[in-house]
C-alpha cells in the first residue's frame, strides 16, 4: 500500500464535532429499516399480555385459570404465585411483583399472564381468566391518603401512606426571615402528566435451553429499555437466574423520555413465560396499558414562604412539597429530593428549609420523567417570584437577574456550579423580546403593548447534568466504552448506552471519529447488548453524553496512541509532531509526509496484536484545584442540619 501524500494540509481543532451531519443512524430510521422490539419476530414464538386489575384497591380472593388453559392455542399461565420475589429499580423500594399477589393496588395492576399461538386466541384467554375480587376503599389523591392511614396502600409504607418524608434546613432560616423586609407564602398544586412515546413498551424473551447447564439454559431479552443493565440485574433476581444467563438486548427504541427507565412486569412475565414453554414470547403493550404503567410525573402540592428584602435580595426560602406517588416506589424516594434540591441553584439563596413527603395512593406509581421532581417545584418557584415581584413593584426579569447564582461558587446545600451563563441568557431575552419596551403600558404604543401583557412573561431553571451516583452505589465506573480496530481500517465501539432519540450513538462515532482523525462513516456502534458491551447505567439525567463521551475518549487515545507510535517510525518524525485527520496520520510540520489510518492499524496490529482499548469514567469525587479555588473564593456551603418535619396541608 502506497502511503498517502497530503498537500497543504492544515490542522483544524475539530473536523467532526460541530459540522452538520447525519445522525448514523437515521436512514433506516426514516426508511422504515430499523428494527424495533415489537418488529422482532422468532421461530415458535408465542404471543403474551397481562391481566389487570378493572379496581384501584381490592384483595384478590381467588384465580381461575381453567377455562382459559383448556381453551385451544394457550400454552401457560402465570400467577401471582409463579413469581413470589419482588423487584424495584431502587434497592430501597423493593415494593413489586411481576404479578399481583394478595392485592392490586391500582387499576391496571397485572394479576395474570398469558402466552397464546396467536392474538385472536389470547384475546380470549384473557377474557376466560375469573378473578374474585373484594373492592376496598380507594385513596385517589394525597389529602385523602394522609387523611386516611388506617387504609393501607402500600405495606412499604412505615407510617400511614407515606412512603417517603425527608426535612433539611441549610443555614438559619429563622435569621433569615427576621432579615426580609417582606414575606410572601403561596400554595401550588401540578396535576401531573405522562408520557407519550411513539413506540409503546414491547419485549421478545428467548430461552434457549441447555440440558448440560447446571441452571437449565440461558435468557434473552430484547425490551424496550432505557436501562438495559438494571433490568438485567432484576431479571436475574426474580428468576433465580445467575447474571452471567440472563442477556438484555434493547433494539432501536422509539422514545424514552424517562417512562422507560424501570424494570416491567411485562418483561419479566415475557421471560418466565419463554422458560416454561421453551418458545420465544413477545410481550407488546397496548397505549392504555402505557399509560397505566407509565411512570409518569408526579402531582405535586407544593408550599412556599420566602423572605426578601426591598431591593428584591432574597434572605430566606422554606419550601414544601407533597408527592402523590401513586401505588409503588419506582424512583420515588429519588424524586422527593429532588422536589428540593435545585430551588438554590437557579438563584443565589443564602438560607433554606426544605421538607418533602411522598404519598401511596391507589393510581398508577409514578416515577422518572424528564428531570423528574424538578419541573414541578419550578412552576411553582417562578410564580412565586412572580407574585413576589408585583408585590414589591418590581420587573420580575429585573428580580430574577439580581439574584442570580454566581459561576463556580457552591450553593447553601453544598452543590457545586461551574460556569454559569444564565445572566448572559438572560440579557440575550431581554434584548430580542423587546422585554422593557413592551411591559411600558403607554399611550403611543397600542399595537405593541397589552394592558394585561400578554405573551410576555419569563422564567428559568436548572437541572443537573450526569447523575453522579449510581443507583446501586459502588465504586465501579458508570459508564465504560471498548474500541476494537480491525486490518481493513473498521472500528467497533462497543457501549451500554442506549439511544432513546437523543443521538447518543452518533455522539459516540463522532467522538472516536475526532480522536482517531477518520470519518464516522468508517466507524460501527454496538451498544445496550449486556453480554456484547460493557456496563452503562442507562440514559437518564442528561448522563450518556458526558459519561460515555469520557469513555469513548479515553479508549480512543489509548489506541492512537498505538497508531501515532508505529506512524513516527514508519514516517521517521517524532510523534508529537503527528496529527490525524481525513483517515490520514500527518506531521504537523510536512503535512506532505502522512500515512494512511488504514496502514497505520496494520503497522500497529502487527506490533502489538489485536488493537483493542477500554476507556471508563465514573465522576470525580473532589473539585479541580481551579473549581476549589474559585468555589473559595466565595462563600462557603452552612453545614446540613436535618430537622423534623412539621407537616400542615390545605
Amino acid at each position: 500500500m502506497k502511503e498517502q501524500q497530503l498537500d497543504n494540509r492544515q490542522p483544524h481543532p475539530y473536523s467532526i464535532i460541530g459540522t452538520s451531519r447525519p445522525k448514523v443512524d437515521a436512514y433506516p430510521k426514516v426508511t422504515g429499516r430499523a428494527l424495533y422490539a415489537d418488529d422482532i419476530s422468532l421461530p415458535r414464538m408465542l404471543y403474551g399480555a397481562l391481566l389487570r386489575s378493572p379496581h384501584p384497591h381490592a384483595n384478590i380472593l381467588a384465580i381461575n385459570t381453567h377455562r382459559a388453559l383448556d381453551l385451544p392455542g394457550v400454552i401457560a399461565i402465570l400467577t401471582g404465585s409463579d413469581l413470589p420475589r419482588k423487584f424495584g429499580i431502587l434497592p430501597s423500594s423493593q415494593d413489586e411483583y411481576a404479578l399481583a399477589r394478595g392485592k392490586v393496588r391500582y387499576v391496571g395492576d397485572p394479576v395474570a399472564a398469558v402466552a397464546a399461538l396467536d392474538p385472536e386466541t389470547l384475546e380470549q384467554a384473557l377474557k376466560l381468566i375469573e378473578v374474585e375480587y373484594e373492592v376496598l376503599p380507594a385513596l385517589m389523591n394525597i389529602d385523602e391518603a394522609l387523611a386516611q392511614p388506617d387504609v393501607k396502600v402500600n405495606e412499604e409504607a412505615r407510617i400511614g401512606n407515606i412512603h417517603k418524608a425527608v426535612a433539611y434546613e441549610f443555614g438559619d432560616v429563622e435569621a433569615g426571615f427576621a432579615e426580609a423586609d417582606y414575606m410572601r407564602e403561596d400554595w401550588f398544586y401540578y396535576e401531573g402528566n405522562t408520557h407519550a412515546p411513539i413506540e409503546e413498551h414491547a419485549c421478545v424473551a428467548n430461552w434457549e435451553p441447555n440440558p448440560s447447564d447446571p441452571i437449565g439454559g440461558k435468557l434473552t431479552l430484547w425490551s424496550s429499555t432505557q436501562t438495559p443493565h438494571y433490568v438485567h440485574r432484576e431479571l436475574s433476581k426474580v428468576l433465580g437466574l445467575p447474571q452471567s444467563h440472563v442477556r438484555v438486548i434493547v433494539p432501536n427504541v422509539g422514545g424514552g423520555f424517562g417512562g422507560k427507565s424501570d424494570p416491567f412486569s411485562h418483561e419479566i412475565c415475557a421471560a418466565e413465560l419463554s422458560r416454561r414453554t421453551g418458545r420465544p414470547v413477545k410481550i407488546t403493550c397496548t397505549r392504555e396499558e402505557v399509560f397505566l404503567l407509565h411512570r409518569g410525573r408526579h402531582p405535586v402540592k407544593m408550599w412556599i414562604k420566602t423572605g426578601v428584602k426591598q431591593d428584591g435580595t432574597l434572605t430566606a426560602m422554606h419550601f414544601r412539597s407533597f408527592l402523590d406517588g401513586g401505588a409503588y416506589g419506582s424512583y420515588g424516594i429519588a424524586t422527593t429530593y429532588y422536589t428540593g434540591v435545585l430551588q438554590t441553584v437557579t438563584y443565589k439563596l443564602p438560607c433554606y428549609k426544605f421538607e418533602g413527603m411522598r404519598i401511596f395512593t391507589n393510581k398508577p406509581p409514578c416515577g422518572p420523567k424528564r428531570g423528574h421532581g424538578t419541573t414541578q417545584p419550578r412552576y411553582a418557584l417562578e410564580i412565586h417570584l412572580d407574585k413576589l415581584a408585583c408585590d414589591l413593584n418590581i420587573d420580575p426579569l429585573s428580580l430574577r437577574k439580581h439574584n442570580l447564582i454566581q459561576p463556580y461558587t457552591r450553593t447553601i446545600n453544598g452543590l457545586r456550579v461551574t460556569s454559569c451563563a444564565l445572566d448572559k441568557c438572560l440579557d440575550a431575552v431581554t434584548e430580542r423580546s423587546h422585554w422593557y419596551e413592551r411591559r411600558q403600558n403607554t399611550p403611543n404604543q397600542p399595537s405593541v403593548v397589552s394592558p394585561f401583557r400578554r405573551g410576555l412573561g419569563i422564567a428559568a431553571a436548572s437541572y443537573i447534568c450526569g447523575a453522579g451516583k449510581p443507583i446501586y452505589w459502588n465504586d465501579m465506573p458508570h459508564s465504560a466504552v471498548q474500541i476494537r480496530l480491525d486490518r481493513g481500517g473498521g472500528v467497533t465501539i462497543y457501549c451500554g448506552s442506549t439511544d432513546i432519540g437523543q443521538g447518543s450513538t452518533s455522539i459516540l462515532a463522532y467522538i472516536v471519529a475526532e480522536e482517531l482523525g477518520i470519518t464516522p462513516e468508517h466507524i460501527h456502534v454496538e451498544t445496550a447488548d449486556t453480554t456484547l458491551t460493557p456496563v452503562d447505567l442507562g440514559s437518564y439525567s442528561s448522563r450518556v453524553t458526558f459519561m460515555a463521551g469520557n469513555a469513548a475518549i479515553s479508549a480512543a487515545r489509548k489506541l492512537k496512541q498505538q497508531l501515532f507510535e508505529v506512524a513516527a517510525t514508519r514516517l521517521a518524525v517524532p510523534v508529537e509532531r503527528l496529527l490525524a485527520a481525513e483517515n490520514t496520520l500527518y506531521d504537523e510540520a510536512d503535512p506532505g509526509r502522512s500515512l494512511p489510518f488504514t496502514l497505520a492499524v496494520q503497522l500497529a496490529e502487527t506490533k502489538f496484536g489485536a488493537l483493542v482499548a477500554a476507556g471508563t469514567y465514573a465522576p470525580p469525587r473532589a473539585f479541580t484545584a481551579i473549581i476549589r479555588a474559585r468555589a473559595s473564593a466565595h462563600h462557603q456551603p452552612t453545614p446540613t442540619r436535618l430537622v423534623q418535619p412539621r407537616w400542615r396541608s390545605t
